[in-house]
């Protein structure tokens, strides 16, 4: 996808197979529309046929004095509620009537219509959503649907405006190509996205980029780290584990005494509950439950494509959660990589087995932060549901820096508590924690039980579970909480 900017101020003389240009509910028009208005008689249109809901479009054709072949009237709904939001789904809008109109080329408009936004801004949202809009899934698809034509899209802007709008584009671009990658990883079927097949697009990854740096490591080198908690979910899996490592540093880093920001991923290809098998019903979605690890591939591929002047660690715990002869068992005991033993009381509750081995292996990079994304648990869905991702941090400064990051993406967090109290509710008999704290505030007592391993640096949790992906006729992964992370990186 191209994206250029068109500072040819006589939008009346643009030659385009399609010029896009925003109106409002109410007979509002916008800056452009109104600057059209006596030659497409757009004010009357709206008065008559029109209402210009959010995401509709009105296609008017051969209108004498305008050399575009068609102006795309479309809808920004009302001009009061006007927000980033507006600019996602019209750009969405744009980029799939160019798709059903095999066009290969369009220009909008619709960057001059956001005074309330910077001009980057603007731009990196317009870019964001074309590109997630040209997303298909086909991978395993018997015949494949018809490829997109569309090539290039064009935005007019004054020409004062242009630097700052390429720059937004470019972010946008990258961010969309991240959020892409992200979803196709959690669309794919766990018979096909394996731990091994996540190390080996971890290593493409770092082909394509050759400021990111990879490492997998196999079975054995985990048991020499005794990260026995993360042994413990892989016990009863034929496919073996693996601990997938990207090293992200600037091309050109700045000489700096700054601490790197590390990643982690739960990458919980698929996950049956092992013994504490989950019900039948929708178990097919438990190929999402590496989200986690889904999305920091995508925030590794997107930052890479910026090129921030940020040292970036990811960290991704694989593995299958199966029963079998081999699998552990409610009860059992196992030691940490920390050293603390936990028992299980719940195979089910696997996530927070892995995440902590990771975690504890995070503090070899003495990093400024740690922030970890996981499809943890039901109980935050049925707090938040699949609006907000949950937020836990044991530092006030960084939940705030992004709770910022979500507002300012539209890829909004909620902070969670993270009380003592709580941690009462993992005490065992038998070991020095639970896995499980009880059929109460169960997001909350996960993510004190991860805690417990990241005493020794900043950290924020971000429970995924309602947002990384949908259910239904609309089903398939989000791209959440790309957006959240990367806009986060680039402030840091």
């Amino acid at each position: 996808m191209q994206f250029t900017i068109q500072t040819n101020r006589s939008i009346e003389q643009l030659k385009t197979p399609a010029l896009f240009v925003g109106v409002f509910e109410d007979g509002l028009l916008g800056s452009i529309a109104t600057q059209l208005d006596s030659k497409a008689n757009i004010k009357k249109i709206l008065k008559k046929e029109f209402k210009a809901k959010l995401g509709s479009t009105l296609v008017l054709r051969h209108i004498d004095g305008i050399a575009a072949e068609r102006l795309v009237l479309v809808g920004l709904g009302n001009k009061e509620n006007y927000n980033p939001n507006t600019l996602l789904t019209a750009h969405s809008t744009i980029t799939e009537y160019l798709k059903q109109s095999s066009l290969s080329e369009g220009v909008s408009t619709l960057l001059e219509e956001t005074a309330s936004l910077s001009t980057l801004d603007a731009a990196r949202f317009a870019a964001r959503a074309v590109v997630l809009a040209t997303y298909q899934y086909t991978t395993t698809l018997s015949k494949a649907p018809e490829p997109f034509t569309l090539k290039k899209l064009s935005f007019t802007l004054p020409k004062a405006q242009e630097k700052e709008a390429k720059i937004g584009l470019a972010q946008g671009q990258a961010l969309g190509n991240g959020m892409n990658l992200t979803r196709e990883l959690g669309n794919l079927p766990a018979n096909i996205c394996t731990p091994a097949y996540l190390g080996e697009q971890a290593k493409s990854l770092a082909k394509t980029f050759p400021t990111i740096k990879t490492d997998v490591l196999a079975r054995k080198q985990i048991e020499a780290l005794k990260m026995g908690a993360f042994l413990s979910v892989a016990a009863g899996s034929d496919q073996d584990p693996r601990f997938i490592i990207m090293h992200y540093r600037p091309a050109t880093k700045k000489s700096t005494s700054q601490k790197p920001i590390v990643l982690v991923g739960k990458g919980v290809t698929f996950d049956t509950g092992g013994i504490s098998l989950k019900p039948g019903l929708n178990m097919d979605e438990m190929k999402f439950d590496m989200c986690g690890a889904a999305s920091v591939f995508g925030t590794m591929r997107a930052i890479a494509e910026i090129g921030i002047n940020r040292e970036v660690i990811a960290l991704i715990p694989a593995t299958e959660n199966m029963p079998s002869g081999h699998a552990t068992k409610p009860g059992d005991v196992v030691t940490s990589m920390s050293g603390q033993t936990i028992e299980i009381l719940n195979t089910d509750a696997e996530g927070r087995l892995i995440l902590c081995d990771a975690l504890t292996y995070a503090e070899r990079y003495h990093p400024e932060l740690v922030i970890d994304i996981a499809t943890l648990t039901g109980a935050i869905i049925v707090s938040l549901g699949n609006i907000n991702t949950g937020l836990f941090s044991n530092d006030d400064d960084l939940a705030q820096a992004l709770l910022k990051a979500g507002k300012n993406t539209r890829d909004t967090a909620w902070l969670m508590p993270l009380e003592e109290a709580y941690q009462e509710r993992l005490q065992s008999n038998f070991a020095d924690i639970a896995n499980i704290g009880g059929p109460g505030a169960g997001s909350i007592t996960a993510a004190c039980f991860l805690s417990r391993f990241t005493k020794n640096y900043r950290w924020a949790h971000l429970d995924i579970a309602g947002t990384a992906w949908l259910s239904g006729t609309q089903k398939g992964a989000t791209g959440r909480p790309v957006p959240l992370l990367v806009d986060f990186l680039l402030t840091q």
